[in-house]
Protein backbone atom coordinates (compact mmCIF):
# COMPACT_ATOMS: atom_id res chain seq x y z
CA UNK A 1 0.00 0.00 0.00
CA UNK A 2 3.33 2.06 0.94
CA UNK A 3 4.61 1.85 -2.22
CA UNK A 4 1.17 2.49 -4.55
CA UNK A 5 0.62 6.00 -2.33
CA UNK A 6 4.09 6.67 -3.32
CA UNK A 7 3.51 6.05 -6.67
CA UNK A 8 0.37 8.17 -6.84
CA UNK A 9 2.43 10.66 -5.26
CA UNK A 10 5.26 11.18 -8.00
CA UNK A 11 2.17 10.92 -10.35
CA UNK A 12 0.78 14.01 -9.79
CA UNK A 13 2.93 16.90 -11.83
CA UNK A 14 -0.15 19.20 -12.61
CA UNK A 15 1.86 21.94 -11.05
CA UNK A 16 4.83 22.70 -13.39
CA UNK A 17 5.87 18.93 -12.88
CA UNK A 18 5.26 18.99 -8.89
CA UNK A 19 1.47 18.09 -6.92
CA UNK A 20 -1.09 20.31 -7.54
CA UNK A 21 -1.36 21.07 -3.33
CA UNK A 22 1.64 23.03 -3.37
CA UNK A 23 -0.33 25.56 -5.63
CA UNK A 24 -2.23 26.29 -2.47
CA UNK A 25 1.06 27.30 -0.19
CA UNK A 26 2.66 28.78 -2.88
CA UNK A 27 -0.09 31.33 -3.06
CA UNK A 28 -0.68 31.82 0.98
CA UNK A 29 3.17 32.31 0.95
CA UNK A 30 3.40 34.81 -2.14
CA UNK A 31 0.58 37.37 -0.57
CA UNK A 32 2.24 37.28 2.53
CA UNK A 33 5.87 37.93 1.48
CA UNK A 34 3.87 40.65 -0.66
CA UNK A 35 2.91 42.29 3.05
CA UNK A 36 5.77 41.33 4.79
CA UNK A 37 8.01 43.05 1.83
CA UNK A 38 5.81 45.71 0.90
CA UNK A 39 5.88 46.46 4.75
CA UNK A 40 9.85 45.87 5.16
CA UNK A 41 10.21 48.05 2.13
CA UNK A 42 9.34 51.77 3.73
CA UNK A 43 9.62 50.79 7.41
CA UNK A 44 13.01 51.78 8.26
CA UNK A 45 12.53 54.78 6.83
CA UNK A 46 9.68 55.14 8.12
CA UNK A 47 11.62 55.05 11.24
CA UNK A 48 13.87 57.78 10.25
CA UNK A 49 12.67 60.13 8.05
CA UNK A 50 11.95 63.39 9.99
CA UNK A 51 8.34 64.14 11.17
CA UNK A 52 8.11 66.59 8.22
CA UNK A 53 8.50 63.59 6.10
CA UNK A 54 5.73 61.43 7.31
CA UNK A 55 8.40 59.05 9.68
CA UNK A 56 8.91 58.66 13.54
CA UNK A 57 12.19 60.86 13.76
CA UNK A 58 14.19 58.02 14.75
CA UNK A 59 18.30 58.01 14.46
CA UNK A 60 19.52 55.95 11.83
CA UNK A 61 21.04 53.22 14.15
CA UNK A 62 18.35 53.28 16.20
CA UNK A 63 15.77 52.36 13.52
CA UNK A 64 18.15 49.81 12.06
CA UNK A 65 18.26 48.26 15.22
CA UNK A 66 14.65 47.76 15.57
CA UNK A 67 14.10 47.01 11.97
CA UNK A 68 16.91 43.83 12.59
CA UNK A 69 15.10 43.08 15.79
CA UNK A 70 11.72 42.85 14.29
CA UNK A 71 13.21 40.92 11.60
CA UNK A 72 14.97 38.52 13.81
CA UNK A 73 11.63 38.34 15.70
CA UNK A 74 9.74 36.71 12.72
CA UNK A 75 12.02 34.34 12.55
CA UNK A 76 12.48 33.97 16.36
CA UNK A 77 8.52 33.38 16.81
CA UNK A 78 8.70 30.22 14.21
CA UNK A 79 9.77 28.29 17.85
CA UNK A 80 6.14 28.79 18.98
CA UNK A 81 4.60 28.26 16.03
CA UNK A 82 6.48 25.07 16.01
CA UNK A 83 5.66 24.33 18.86
CA UNK A 84 1.77 24.77 18.97
CA UNK A 85 1.88 23.01 15.32
CA UNK A 86 3.51 19.59 16.88
CA UNK A 87 1.45 19.65 20.38
CA UNK A 88 -1.52 21.48 19.58
CA UNK A 89 -2.73 21.71 16.58
CA UNK A 90 -0.66 20.88 13.75
CA UNK A 91 1.05 22.05 10.70
CA UNK A 92 -1.75 23.38 8.59
CA UNK A 93 -4.08 24.63 10.98
CA UNK A 94 -1.29 27.00 12.83
CA UNK A 95 -0.50 28.50 8.84
CA UNK A 96 -3.74 28.88 8.47
CA UNK A 97 -4.44 30.83 12.06
CA UNK A 98 -1.34 32.75 11.45
CA UNK A 99 -2.48 33.97 8.44
CA UNK A 100 -5.35 36.22 10.48
CA UNK A 101 -2.92 37.24 13.07
CA UNK A 102 -0.72 38.81 10.29
CA UNK A 103 -3.73 40.62 8.83
CA UNK A 104 -4.50 41.91 11.81
CA UNK A 105 -1.03 43.19 12.17
CA UNK A 106 -1.21 45.01 8.85
CA UNK A 107 -3.86 46.79 9.83
CA UNK A 108 -2.56 48.06 13.39
CA UNK A 109 0.27 49.66 11.35
CA UNK A 110 -1.67 50.70 8.99
CA UNK A 111 -4.86 52.72 11.12
CA UNK A 112 -2.69 53.24 14.53
CA UNK A 113 -0.87 56.33 14.72
CA UNK A 114 2.75 56.73 15.52
CA UNK A 115 4.60 54.85 17.60
CA UNK A 116 1.74 52.51 18.91
CA UNK A 117 0.80 51.63 15.32
CA UNK A 118 4.49 50.50 14.99
CA UNK A 119 4.74 48.28 18.50
CA UNK A 120 1.19 46.64 17.95
CA UNK A 121 1.87 46.18 14.13
CA UNK A 122 5.34 44.52 14.37
CA UNK A 123 4.02 42.21 17.04
CA UNK A 124 1.38 40.50 15.33
CA UNK A 125 3.28 40.80 12.38
CA UNK A 126 6.64 38.64 13.81
CA UNK A 127 3.89 36.30 15.44
CA UNK A 128 2.38 35.77 12.95
CA UNK A 129 4.77 35.32 9.90
CA UNK A 130 7.11 33.36 12.14
CA UNK A 131 4.14 30.88 12.94
CA UNK A 132 3.31 30.81 8.94
CA UNK A 133 6.26 30.49 7.61
CA UNK A 134 7.76 27.30 9.75
CA UNK A 135 4.46 25.69 9.11
CA UNK A 136 4.23 26.38 5.30
CA UNK A 137 7.70 25.21 4.70
CA UNK A 138 6.45 21.79 6.58
CA UNK A 139 3.23 21.13 4.92
CA UNK A 140 5.76 21.29 1.59
CA UNK A 141 7.55 18.81 3.45
CA UNK A 142 4.51 16.37 3.30
CA UNK A 143 3.72 16.29 -0.38
CA UNK A 144 6.90 14.38 -1.00
CA UNK A 145 7.78 11.31 -0.08
CA UNK A 146 11.52 10.73 1.57
CA UNK A 147 13.10 9.58 -1.92
CA UNK A 148 11.23 11.92 -4.49
CA UNK A 149 14.17 13.77 -6.32
CA UNK A 150 11.67 16.64 -7.07
CA UNK A 151 11.88 17.63 -3.77
CA UNK A 152 14.41 20.47 -4.02
CA UNK A 153 13.01 21.55 -7.24
CA UNK A 154 9.70 21.79 -5.57
CA UNK A 155 11.05 23.64 -2.42
CA UNK A 156 12.93 26.17 -5.09
CA UNK A 157 9.45 26.61 -7.17
CA UNK A 158 7.74 27.25 -3.56
CA UNK A 159 10.60 29.82 -3.47
CA UNK A 160 9.86 31.36 -6.95
CA UNK A 161 6.01 31.97 -5.13
CA UNK A 162 7.66 33.97 -1.65
CA UNK A 163 10.02 36.13 -4.48
CA UNK A 164 7.22 36.75 -6.89
CA UNK A 165 5.44 38.61 -3.48
CA UNK A 166 8.55 39.96 -2.39
CA UNK A 167 9.19 41.32 -6.20
CA UNK A 168 5.51 42.99 -5.92
CA UNK A 169 5.13 44.33 -2.30
CA UNK A 170 7.64 47.29 -2.21
CA UNK A 171 7.48 48.32 -5.89
CA UNK A 172 3.61 49.20 -5.12
CA UNK A 173 3.82 49.91 -0.91
CA UNK A 174 7.02 52.26 -2.18
CA UNK A 175 4.88 53.98 -4.79
CA UNK A 176 1.73 54.89 -2.55
CA UNK A 177 4.55 55.82 0.47
CA UNK A 178 5.88 58.53 -1.97
CA UNK A 179 2.61 60.32 -3.37
CA UNK A 180 0.07 59.83 -0.54
CA UNK A 181 2.21 59.00 2.89
CA UNK A 182 3.30 55.86 4.55
CA UNK A 183 0.08 54.37 6.47
CA UNK A 184 -1.52 54.06 2.71
CA UNK A 185 1.74 51.83 1.83
CA UNK A 186 1.08 49.91 5.25
CA UNK A 187 -2.65 49.83 4.02
CA UNK A 188 -2.31 48.32 0.78
CA UNK A 189 0.08 45.64 3.12
CA UNK A 190 -2.87 44.82 5.18
CA UNK A 191 -5.12 44.38 1.50
CA UNK A 192 -2.27 42.05 0.10
CA UNK A 193 -2.31 39.75 2.99
CA UNK A 194 -5.74 39.31 3.29
CA UNK A 195 -6.21 38.14 -0.51
CA UNK A 196 -3.77 35.81 0.28
CA UNK A 197 -5.77 34.44 3.17
CA UNK A 198 -9.09 34.30 1.52
CA UNK A 199 -7.31 32.23 -1.35
CA UNK A 200 -6.16 29.55 1.17
CA UNK A 201 -8.74 29.38 3.07
CA UNK A 202 -10.81 28.09 -0.09
CA UNK A 203 -7.91 25.15 -0.64
CA UNK A 204 -6.48 24.18 2.67
CA UNK A 205 -8.78 21.21 2.31
CA UNK A 206 -7.13 19.60 -0.91
CA UNK A 207 -3.78 19.40 1.25
CA UNK A 208 -2.57 15.72 2.53
CA UNK A 209 -3.83 14.74 6.07
CA UNK A 210 -0.22 14.61 7.05
CA UNK A 211 -0.12 18.54 7.33
CA UNK A 212 -2.87 18.30 9.73
CA UNK A 213 -1.50 15.97 11.59
CA UNK A 214 -0.36 16.48 15.46
CA UNK A 215 2.88 14.71 16.01
CA UNK A 216 3.37 14.75 19.84
CA UNK A 217 0.10 15.70 21.33
CA UNK A 218 0.17 18.05 24.42
CA UNK A 219 -2.20 16.18 26.98
CA UNK A 220 -5.41 18.03 28.10
CA UNK A 221 -4.53 18.62 31.37
CA UNK A 222 -1.34 20.64 30.51
CA UNK A 223 -3.60 23.27 28.78
CA UNK A 224 -3.95 25.10 31.51
CA UNK A 225 -0.14 25.23 32.41
CA UNK A 226 0.65 26.78 28.44
CA UNK A 227 -2.25 29.40 29.02
CA UNK A 228 -0.06 30.68 32.59
CA UNK A 229 2.84 30.51 30.97
CA UNK A 230 1.46 32.54 27.67
CA UNK A 231 0.06 35.00 29.91
CA UNK A 232 3.39 35.34 32.65
CA UNK A 233 5.23 36.00 29.63
CA UNK A 234 3.18 38.56 28.05
CA UNK A 235 3.05 40.38 31.04
CA UNK A 236 6.91 39.67 32.13
CA UNK A 237 7.53 41.78 28.36
CA UNK A 238 5.01 44.69 29.26
CA UNK A 239 7.09 44.96 33.08
CA UNK A 240 10.79 44.81 31.07
CA UNK A 241 9.30 47.36 28.35
CA UNK A 242 7.63 49.58 31.18
CA UNK A 243 10.87 49.88 33.59
CA UNK A 244 12.93 50.65 30.56
CA UNK A 245 15.15 47.06 30.32
CA UNK A 246 14.19 46.67 26.90
CA UNK A 247 14.32 50.05 24.92
CA UNK A 248 14.10 50.51 21.03
CA UNK A 249 18.00 51.07 20.94
CA UNK A 250 18.62 47.72 22.47
CA UNK A 251 16.35 45.38 20.88
CA UNK A 252 18.49 44.18 18.45
CA UNK A 253 20.97 42.76 21.34
CA UNK A 254 17.99 41.31 23.07
CA UNK A 255 17.10 39.31 20.21
CA UNK A 256 20.35 37.87 19.67
CA UNK A 257 20.79 36.79 23.06
CA UNK A 258 17.30 35.29 23.04
CA UNK A 259 17.80 33.86 20.26
CA UNK A 260 21.43 32.36 20.82
CA UNK A 261 19.58 31.04 24.27
CA UNK A 262 16.62 29.27 22.30
CA UNK A 263 18.51 27.64 19.38
CA UNK A 264 20.87 25.97 22.14
CA UNK A 265 17.56 24.74 24.20
CA UNK A 266 16.31 23.27 21.08
CA UNK A 267 19.52 21.76 20.16
CA UNK A 268 19.90 20.12 23.75
CA UNK A 269 15.89 18.96 24.23
CA UNK A 270 16.25 17.31 20.53
CA UNK A 271 20.03 16.05 20.99
CA UNK A 272 18.64 14.77 24.30
CA UNK A 273 15.39 13.08 23.61
CA UNK A 274 14.79 9.52 24.57
CA UNK A 275 12.01 9.49 21.58
CA UNK A 276 14.78 9.80 18.67
CA UNK A 277 16.98 6.75 17.48
CA UNK A 278 20.70 7.18 16.91
CA UNK A 279 20.31 7.83 13.08
CA UNK A 280 18.14 10.82 13.94
CA UNK A 281 20.54 11.75 16.80
CA UNK A 282 23.53 11.98 14.72
CA UNK A 283 21.76 13.94 11.45
CA UNK A 284 20.90 16.85 13.93
CA UNK A 285 24.51 16.64 14.98
CA UNK A 286 25.08 17.08 11.40
CA UNK A 287 22.91 19.84 10.94
CA UNK A 288 24.94 22.37 13.18
CA UNK A 289 27.35 23.52 10.97
CA UNK A 290 25.04 23.86 8.31
CA UNK A 291 23.44 26.14 11.17
CA UNK A 292 26.41 28.05 12.37
CA UNK A 293 27.06 28.90 8.19
CA UNK A 294 23.72 29.94 7.81
CA UNK A 295 23.95 32.57 10.66
CA UNK A 296 27.26 33.73 8.73
CA UNK A 297 25.39 34.17 5.65
CA UNK A 298 22.02 35.61 6.64
CA UNK A 299 23.84 38.34 8.95
CA UNK A 300 25.25 39.58 5.79
CA UNK A 301 21.89 39.30 3.66
CA UNK A 302 19.83 40.78 5.37
CA UNK A 303 21.53 43.96 5.47
CA UNK A 304 19.65 44.71 2.48
CA UNK A 305 16.84 46.04 4.87
CA UNK A 306 18.96 48.21 7.06
CA UNK A 307 22.77 49.27 5.76
CA UNK A 308 21.64 48.71 1.85
CA UNK A 309 18.51 50.61 2.84
CA UNK A 310 20.49 53.74 4.06
CA UNK A 311 23.25 53.12 1.84
CA UNK A 312 20.59 53.65 -1.12
CA UNK A 313 18.69 56.64 0.70
CA UNK A 314 22.68 58.48 0.93
CA UNK A 315 24.10 57.04 -1.80
CA UNK A 316 22.94 55.34 -4.63
CA UNK A 317 21.95 57.74 -7.72
CA UNK A 318 18.46 56.20 -8.11
CA UNK A 319 17.32 58.53 -11.24
CA UNK A 320 15.85 56.45 -14.35
CA UNK A 321 15.33 59.20 -17.15
CA UNK A 322 14.40 62.07 -14.95
CA UNK A 323 12.51 59.62 -12.74
CA UNK A 324 13.38 59.36 -8.88
CA UNK A 325 12.70 55.68 -7.73
CA UNK A 326 12.09 55.13 -4.51
CA UNK A 327 14.08 53.93 -1.79
CA UNK A 328 11.96 50.82 -1.19
CA UNK A 329 12.28 49.49 -5.12
CA UNK A 330 15.88 48.30 -4.38
CA UNK A 331 14.47 45.47 -2.30
CA UNK A 332 12.62 44.50 -5.53
CA UNK A 333 16.14 43.90 -7.10
CA UNK A 334 16.88 40.20 -5.82
CA UNK A 335 13.56 39.21 -5.95
CA UNK A 336 13.25 39.72 -9.94
CA UNK A 337 16.56 37.60 -9.69
CA UNK A 338 15.22 34.53 -7.81
CA UNK A 339 12.23 35.11 -10.27
CA UNK A 340 14.66 34.57 -12.93
CA UNK A 341 16.97 31.99 -11.66
CA UNK A 342 15.30 29.51 -9.08
CA UNK A 343 13.94 27.77 -12.62
CA UNK A 344 17.17 27.77 -13.78
CA UNK A 345 18.72 26.35 -9.94
CA UNK A 346 15.18 23.79 -10.12
CA UNK A 347 16.30 23.10 -13.78
CA UNK A 348 19.58 21.80 -12.93
CA UNK A 349 19.33 19.93 -9.64
CA UNK A 350 16.64 18.09 -11.27
CA UNK A 351 18.99 17.40 -14.33
CA UNK A 352 21.59 16.65 -12.00
CA UNK A 353 19.67 14.42 -10.03
CA UNK A 354 22.18 12.45 -7.46
CA UNK A 355 24.63 13.52 -8.83
CA UNK A 356 24.45 16.95 -8.00
CA UNK A 357 26.77 18.58 -5.15
CA UNK A 358 25.75 17.90 -1.69
CA UNK A 359 24.20 20.43 0.49
CA UNK A 360 27.26 21.21 2.79
CA UNK A 361 28.96 21.88 -0.40
CA UNK A 362 25.98 23.82 -1.89
CA UNK A 363 25.93 25.76 1.90
CA UNK A 364 29.74 26.43 1.83
CA UNK A 365 29.75 28.52 -1.90
CA UNK A 366 26.54 30.09 -0.49
CA UNK A 367 28.63 31.72 2.20
CA UNK A 368 31.67 32.10 0.34
CA UNK A 369 30.18 33.79 -2.79
CA UNK A 370 27.98 36.28 -0.20
CA UNK A 371 31.73 36.96 0.97
CA UNK A 372 32.36 38.08 -2.27
CA UNK A 373 29.41 40.40 -3.00
CA UNK A 374 30.37 42.36 -0.11
CA UNK A 375 33.75 42.80 -1.64
CA UNK A 376 32.05 44.04 -4.61
CA UNK A 377 31.20 46.92 -2.85
CA UNK A 378 34.76 48.64 -1.80
CA UNK A 379 35.68 50.33 -5.44
CA UNK A 380 32.26 52.67 -4.18
CA UNK A 381 33.67 53.08 -0.91
CA UNK A 382 34.20 56.63 0.50
CA UNK A 383 31.18 58.21 -2.28
CA UNK A 384 29.15 61.20 -2.13
CA UNK A 385 25.03 61.77 -2.60
CA UNK A 386 24.48 59.53 -6.10
CA UNK A 387 27.78 58.30 -6.57
CA UNK A 388 26.93 54.69 -6.79
CA UNK A 389 25.09 53.79 -9.90
CA UNK A 390 22.32 52.14 -9.89
CA UNK A 391 23.74 49.23 -12.17
CA UNK A 392 26.24 48.33 -9.70
CA UNK A 393 23.64 47.62 -6.67
CA UNK A 394 22.09 45.46 -9.77
CA UNK A 395 25.18 43.53 -10.16
CA UNK A 396 25.77 43.43 -6.53
CA UNK A 397 22.43 41.65 -5.76
CA UNK A 398 23.08 39.75 -8.53
CA UNK A 399 25.80 37.83 -6.72
CA UNK A 400 23.23 37.95 -3.31
CA UNK A 401 21.00 36.14 -5.29
CA UNK A 402 23.37 33.18 -6.51
CA UNK A 403 24.41 33.23 -3.06
CA UNK A 404 20.92 32.40 -1.59
CA UNK A 405 19.18 30.29 -3.83
CA UNK A 406 22.15 27.90 -2.54
CA UNK A 407 21.48 27.93 1.25
CA UNK A 408 18.01 29.49 1.36
CA UNK A 409 15.25 26.64 -0.24
CA UNK A 410 18.61 24.08 -0.05
CA UNK A 411 18.18 24.41 3.77
CA UNK A 412 14.53 24.35 3.99
CA UNK A 413 14.62 21.09 2.05
CA UNK A 414 17.48 19.53 4.23
CA UNK A 415 15.84 20.42 7.23
CA UNK A 416 12.52 18.43 6.39
CA UNK A 417 15.24 15.81 5.66
CA UNK A 418 17.25 15.72 8.22
CA UNK A 419 14.70 16.32 11.27
CA UNK A 420 13.82 13.35 13.77
CA UNK A 421 9.71 12.30 12.55
CA UNK A 422 8.92 13.82 16.43
CA UNK A 423 10.42 16.93 16.06
CA UNK A 424 9.60 17.44 12.35
CA UNK A 425 8.36 21.38 12.47
CA UNK A 426 10.87 22.13 15.39
CA UNK A 427 13.71 21.43 12.94
CA UNK A 428 12.44 23.27 10.40
CA UNK A 429 11.77 26.39 13.36
CA UNK A 430 15.79 25.81 14.35
CA UNK A 431 16.36 26.41 10.66
CA UNK A 432 14.64 29.46 10.70
CA UNK A 433 16.57 30.17 14.37
CA UNK A 434 19.82 30.80 11.79
CA UNK A 435 17.82 33.14 10.22
CA UNK A 436 16.95 35.27 13.30
CA UNK A 437 19.97 35.14 14.74
CA UNK A 438 21.70 36.41 11.25
CA UNK A 439 19.11 38.97 10.74
CA UNK A 440 19.51 40.26 14.07
CA UNK A 441 22.66 40.43 13.83
CA UNK A 442 22.49 42.58 10.87
CA UNK A 443 20.57 45.44 12.85
CA UNK A 444 23.14 45.23 15.10
CA UNK A 445 25.87 45.88 12.56
CA UNK A 446 24.53 49.07 11.06
CA UNK A 447 25.99 51.06 14.49
CA UNK A 448 29.40 50.47 12.98
CA UNK A 449 28.72 50.98 9.64
CA UNK A 450 29.97 54.82 9.09
CA UNK A 451 29.77 55.95 5.24
CA UNK A 452 33.05 58.01 5.84
CA UNK A 453 35.09 54.80 6.41
CA UNK A 454 33.21 51.74 4.29
CA UNK A 455 36.69 49.69 3.65
CA UNK A 456 36.91 47.87 6.92
CA UNK A 457 33.09 47.54 7.16
CA UNK A 458 32.48 45.46 3.75
CA UNK A 459 35.90 44.15 3.80
CA UNK A 460 36.25 42.21 7.41
CA UNK A 461 32.19 41.09 7.10
CA UNK A 462 32.98 39.82 3.39
CA UNK A 463 36.21 37.94 4.71
CA UNK A 464 34.69 36.35 7.59
CA UNK A 465 31.67 35.08 5.47
CA UNK A 466 34.43 33.69 2.81
CA UNK A 467 36.04 31.92 5.63
CA UNK A 468 33.29 30.17 6.82
CA UNK A 469 32.39 28.86 4.17
CA UNK A 470 35.99 27.87 3.48
CA UNK A 471 35.82 25.97 6.43
CA UNK A 472 32.72 24.00 5.58
CA UNK A 473 34.34 23.28 2.42
CA UNK A 474 36.83 21.54 4.49
CA UNK A 475 34.66 19.52 6.81
CA UNK A 476 32.03 18.30 4.08
CA UNK A 477 33.38 14.55 4.40
CA UNK A 478 32.51 14.26 8.53
CA UNK A 479 29.39 16.54 8.14
CA UNK A 480 28.12 13.92 5.25
CA UNK A 481 28.86 11.18 7.87
CA UNK A 482 27.37 12.49 10.54
CA UNK A 483 24.23 13.40 7.88
CA UNK A 484 23.72 9.86 7.42
CA UNK A 485 22.64 8.92 3.76
CA UNK A 486 21.01 12.58 3.72
CA UNK A 487 23.04 14.86 1.18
Amino acid sequence: MASSDTTAEKSDTRFFGQPWALVHIFGVEMWERFSFYGMQGILLIYLYFSVTEGGLGLSQAVAGGIVGAYGGSVYLSTILGAWIADRMLGSERVLFLSAIVIVAGHVALALLPGFIGVGVGLVLVALGSGGLKANATSVVGTLYSADDTRRDAGFSLFYLGINLGAFMGPILTGILQSTLGFHYGFGLAAIGMTLGLVQYSFGRKALPDEARRVPNPLPSSRYPLVAIIAVAAVALIAVLVLVGVVRADNLASIVIIGTIVATVAYFAVILSSRRIDGTERSRVWGFLPLFVTSVAFWSLYQQQFTVLTVYSDERLDRNIFGFEMPVSWVQSINPVFIIILSGVFAAIWTRLGRRQPSTPVKFALGAMIMGAAFLLFLPFAGGGANSTPLIAIIGILFVFTVAELLISPVGLSVTTKLAPKVFHTQMVALFFLSIALGTAISGWLVQFYDPKNEVPYFSILGAIAILVGLGLLVAVKPVLRLMKGVS
